[in-house]
């Protein structure tokens, strides 16, 4: 299925630009009316190493009041984590009604990390499968909505971000070994991701695929969906951009799965479970 994707997609600075500035109005408006309706969302990022991940979830949380999300970047379960029911941890981060929950990776390292190093059986990681739906659908019914990414490109273009970060002493460190490990294990990486999709996929939780490999499109994509996603369950008209948009209605709705209608941050710190705002 990724593979079928078209990564050539990109949007131009001026288009850019000029879009970019009414979408983060609208943005800040469907945040407030999703706080102001008591309506708690979770929004997820997926995708591969170097595709974007922390650049998207700093350019979306630019224009929205910081009072009203929490980020929470995900890393392995600590010791006393592992102790206790796998998505415990994650129960513990659910947004309260109104606010916001941002995942920089999430549940899915389940069946994406553990399961493509082997951290843990086949079988457990099989059966996390429906350990996800069910968790979802539970959310979902209690009235959570739920906004799933995967910010995809190639292998070609994860090995030119690579050694453009690495060639420059600042930006080298972002690279470990192990990122080159899961560079060479492109095809197995892609395996566990179609599947996750194909077993994850749901009405009430359903995946957007991002085609990352411009910067522009991606962060484009990411606020439409945000916001069509929004609109759609505050009731509100949506919004019209011009048409020198790089989307059409019919690439939204087919990347989405929805149909098109006629600053500062918070983090959490898992580290040491403190909230930080300014930064990442």
């Amino acid at each position: 299925m990724l593979e079928k994707i078209d990564l050539t997609k990109k949007l131009d600075k001026h288009t850019y630009k000029h879009h970019m500035q009414a979408l983060a109005e609208r943005l800040y408006e469907v945040q407030k009316g999703s706080w102001d309706s008591g309506i708690p969302v979770v929004i997820l990022f997926e995708g591969w190493d170097a595709a974007g991940k922390g650049t998207s979830i700093q350019t979306l949380t630019s224009p929205i009041d910081p009072r009203g999300f929490k980020l929470y970047p995900i890393r392995a379960p600590r010791t006393y984590e592992k102790q206790r029911p796998w998505l415990w941890r994650f129960w513990l981060k659910l947004p309260a009604d109104g606010e916001w929950a941002i995942f920089d990776r999430s549940w899915y390292g389940r069946v994406m990390v553990e399961r493509v190093e082997k951290l843990i059986p086949e079988k457990e990681w099989r059966k996390a499968y429906r350990d996800i739906s069910d968790f979802e659908r539970t959310i979902a019914d209690d009235g959570t909505l739920i906004i799933k990414f995967f910010l995809h490109i190639s292998k070609k273009e994860q090995r030119k971000r690579f050694e453009k970060l690495t060639s420059d002493p600042l930006t080298a460190w972002r690279v470990a070994p192990e990122d080159w490990e899961h560079h060479r294990q492109y095809k197995e990486w892609l395996l566990a991701y179609e599947e996750t999709f194909e077993q994850t996929e749901s009405e009430w939780a359903p995946w957007t695929i991002v085609e990352a490999t411009n910067r522009r499109y991606t962060q484009e994509k990411i606020y439409q969906t945000i916001i069509q996603t929004l609109e759609k369950r505050l009731g509100l008209e949506p919004l019209v951009v011009s048409k020198e948009a790089g989307h059409s209605a019919q690439e939204l709705e087919s990347a989405t799965g929805i149909e098109p209608p006629g600053g500062e941050q918070s983090v959490v710190d898992e580290e040491n479970g403190m909230v930080n705002t300014g930064g990442s």
